[in-house]
């Protein structure tokens, strides 16, 4: 993990981000002492739990499935 000081990371911040964009993790330093991280951020969507909505009013139409008239065959 590469680490660099204040000064360091003002003047060169834009290629530090690109460094962290390729993965590598740095952190910041005040007079040798470590004060800060930069990490790459994960972009993996959230898994959602089963039963989520449970409770939310969702509802199906009691004829959801009878036939469908004729006029309207053409948009299935």
């Amino acid at each position: 993990m590469k680490q660099v000081n204040i000064h360091e990371a003002k003047t060169h911040f834009s290629a530090l981000i690109s460094d962290v964009a390729d993965g590598e993790s740095i952190v910041i330093a005040k007079a040798g002492k470590p004060v800060a991280k930069l990490t790459p951020v994960s972009v993996e969507p959230a898994k959602r739990a089963m039963g989520y909505d449970v409770g939310l009013g969702f509802w199906i139409a009691d004829d959801f499935d009878e036939y469908i008239p004729e006029e309207f065959e053409e948009y299935t």
